[in-house]
């Protein structure tokens, strides 16, 4: 008898979490966004000063790169989390040319200065890049005008990134700065 009263106890509980479970959920809880390697990268062949002529062509300020890799669990979130959102989408595409380097990929990339190379040597021999991701801004010259590394922590965090590089407030203040500075200015802390 107690052996019938535990399993029917087992029985409801389980129909309960199932239930649970079926019951449909708001679409923006659900909805990841959009794919980040369609609407966030650009398409590249890798050609590096092609790529500064098509930003220049296009009118943006110049490049952005990712450097990560498929292993990487902070590059897997920063594409899931924040690369997939569409108002991210939308404003680092009206200033960046947007490029992804696998920093483990044998691909061969053409460097700023017309070297061919494979891509894990251009992250790691060019740019020192070990723990990732990396995020690298160059102007339309190929000079590098803002480094962050790491996971931003957040939508929130790497919109201010990008707009302290759009903006140009990497040319006289550190990116730390600049975010306290917006961050009390709307009343929010880190």
């Amino acid at each position: 008898m107690k052996h019938r009263t535990i399993t029917a106890v087992t029985a409801v509980q389980l129909l309960i979490f199932w239930g649970l479970a079926l019951v449909p959920t708001p679409l923006s809880a659900a909805s990841p966004g959009r794919d980040p390697s369609i609407y966030f990268f650009n398409m590249s062949f890798g050609n590096l000063q092609e790529e500064l002529a098509t930003a220049r062509q296009d009118g943006k300020l110049g490049l952005f790169i990712m450097f990560g890799n498929d292993d990487c669990p902070w590059c897997k979130k920063m594409k899931s989390k924040v690369f997939s959102q569409p108002k991210v989408q939308k404003y680092y595409r009206k200033y960046f040319r947007i490029l992804e380097v696998d920093t483990e990929g044998d691909t061969p990339i053409t460097d700023f200065s017309g070297h061919e190379m494979s891509a894990k040597n251009f992250a790691f021999k060019e740019f020192r890049v070990r723990a990732t991701p990396v995020f690298i801004f160059f102007d339309l010259h190929g000079k590098p005008v803002m480094r962050y590394t790491g996971a931003t922590r957040g939508v929130k965090d790497f919109m201010l990134l990008g707009k302290f590089v759009a903006e140009g407030h990497y040319k006289n203040q550190t990116f730390i700065a600049y975010k306290r500075k917006q961050l009390a200015a709307e009343g929010g802390s880190e």
